[in-house]
């Protein structure tokens, strides 16, 4: 057979029928969905305006008591906790001063709080997978915002509202390695507001706004800076059945998707707007296993226009998570991005040929884990496919070792090598170039986002301490090459940036220290502040000459 996907003859039809059979697959969606949204609606409304009668003088309850023929709604939505990233750290256990509120008041806790939320600014969870069931227990810690959590409208329906905001002062200098050497200083906004409607355990209804905002800007703001009151998630999920004591779901609309260690699909929450995808997943939930098999298309972000969905791609997955015993996990999965996206004919002479006309397959696994204070992590991925006429044949490979010393504050360290393939020839029939999808690069490779996992070695290192268990200090340090001369420098986005296609500018791209210091004030404030430093390799040196690249940032988060 040969190399290029298809003959010009086969193609055509093929890709008309492609298109006809997903415009109606859209249309049959979003009927459907918008259906089960009225109609739920309608219900809803009808039994909050007749609330079931309360009993005079009874004490209330934060959920009230299944009585004989009322369905339980304790433990709704049936959550599963969100996977641990690479880099995950234990968190501190015995007794302390689990907030700075915690400190100012004197309440030294013996054990960490029930609480929904990490105790970290940056929050990759979507909105819908926070877990507060454990408001259904009466001798739960009070909190100002349970009357909006978990309200119960009669005896079947459960109604929630939540919502986070946002700000962080950022200050970046050479950052995007800009020849002209323009500094940056910008501010960002982010508000979200969210509405979770369940009726028993048989259907939900979610629906999240976001408005993203920047101002102050020297350097033109970035795609995923701005997003002026739009919809990041509305979905409704159906339940299908209950297997082997674990529930069965399908959900139709737009959703944000996580997975694994986010190497490969995240939320990225760093960024302003967030990532976000519209289409269908079926989920099934167990104690041991997870398994999803979905369809989407990610979302175009158009700042002042309601976002669309990028109808020239099309993303599938299977993915599974196995839970052998408490601390492991065992992730399996094949993805496959098809990208009908023409490329400009500069682009393929150049090889730069990631970003368009591509079906790239990806199969791979990942083990993580912790043998009481020893840490590990082992993530390979293989691609195969067609791009641009070639074949693909590439991976990336991720590995560390972590271990928690047992003394004050907590330390944790990591010793870490990642490797994601590059190409030495645009010409030779082959494209070896790794495609890192969707992924939380930032959190990976470096917080000044000038290296994504692609055409890339990185020997790193983290290290963390809690002075006090409301005190988390981070930082890590990067050492960047090229694992191809002649390929691109790739960055966070995945976009290339800088190539010598005659190798002489050197692999050595540069290195990178981290810094970060969060503050957790309480269950629903942090402020974290971060120090980002790149010293320029020879690659940078000679197609970059003079560049210092840093970032600063401070941020405040409120999450309700």
């Amino acid at each position: 057979m040969s190399s290029s996907r298809m003959s010009s003859f086969s193609a055509e039809p093929s890709a008309e029928l492609r298109i006809h059979w997903i415009k109606k697959m859209q249309h049959r969606l979003f009927n459907i969905g918008f259906s089960i949204t009225a109609a739920m609606c309608l219900v809803s409304q009808a039994y909050a305006t007749n609330p079931a009668p309360a009993s005079a003088g009874s004490p209330p309850l934060a959920a009230p008591q299944a009585a004989a023929g009322q369905f339980d709604m304790s433990k709704v939505p049936p959550v599963s906790p969100a996977s641990r990233p690479g880099l995950f750290m234990l968190p501190p256990a015995g007794p302390g001063y689990f907030s700075l509120w915690d400190l100012i008041t004197g309440n030294k806790r013996e054990k960490p709080p029930v609480a929904p939320y990490a105790p970290f600014a940056l929050l990759t969870t979507p909105a819908y997978d926070i877990d507060f069931r454990y408001l259904d227990n009466p001798e739960h810690e009070k909190d100002l915002f349970d009357p909006v959590k978990r309200i119960h409208l009669a005896s079947d329906w459960l109604l929630s509202f939540g919502g986070s905001f946002w700000y962080r002062y950022t200050h970046e200098t050479d950052s995007r390695l800009n020849a002209e050497g323009t500094n940056n200083d910008f501010h960002l906004l982010r508000t979200r507001f969210h509405a979770d409607l369940w009726y028993r355990d048989r259907v939900r209804l979610f629906a999240e706004l976001i408005d993203a905002r920047a101002f102050g800007s020297e350097l033109p703001p970035l795609v995923t800076d701005r997003n002026h009151a739009d919809i990041l998630n509305m979905f409704a999920d159906i339940k299908l059945a209950t297997v082997n004591n674990g529930p069965a779901y399908i959900r139709v609309g737009r959703q944000e998707l996580m997975y694994g260690s986010q190497r490969l699909i995240s939320t990225l929450d760093w960024v302003n707007t967030r990532r976000t995808f519209q289409g269908v997943k079926a989920f099934w939930r167990t104690a041991e296993w997870d398994l999803d098999a979905f369809w989407m298309r990610p979302m175009v972000i158009e700042k002042g226009n309601v976002d669309n969905w990028d109808t020239q791609q099309n993303f599938f997955g299977l993915w599974a998570t196995n839970k052998p015993k408490p601390g492991h996990l065992i992730d399996l999965y094949f993805l496959s991005l098809i990208n009908d996206r023409n490329l400009a004919a500069t682009n393929v002479l150049a090889g730069n040929i990631l970003q368009g006309n591509a079906d790239t397959h990806t199969i791979g696994g990942r083990v993580a884990g912790n043998f009481d204070n020893f840490l590990y992590e082992l993530e390979g991925m293989y691609q195969f496919g067609q791009r641009s006429n070639l074949d693909i044949s590439a991976f990336a490979v991720a590995t560390g070792l972590g271990y928690r010393l047992p003394l004050p504050m907590n330390p944790q360290g990591w010793i870490r090598y990642d490797f994601a393939s590059g190409d030495s020839n645009s010409k030779d029939g082959r494209s070896n170039t790794f495609n890192q999808l969707f992924p939380f690069g930032h959190y990976y490779l470096g917080f000044l986002d000038r290296v994504g996992r692609q055409n890339l070695h990185d020997i790193n290192a983290q290290f963390t301490m809690q002075p006090m268990p409301w005190i988390t200090f981070i930082t890590q340090y990067h050492r960047f090459y090229l694992a191809n001369n002649r390929d691109f420098l790739y960055n966070a986005a995945g976009l290339a940036t800088l190539q010598d296609v005659t190798g002489q500018s050197g692999s050595h791209i540069g290195d990178e220290l981290d810094f970060r210091l969060n503050l957790h004030i309480n269950r629903h404030q942090d402020v974290l502040v971060g120090y980002s430093k790149m010293w320029r390799g020879e690659f940078l040196d000679k197609q970059r000459p003079g560049i210092s690249p840093d970032l600063f940032y401070v941020q405040y988060n409120i999450r309700f």
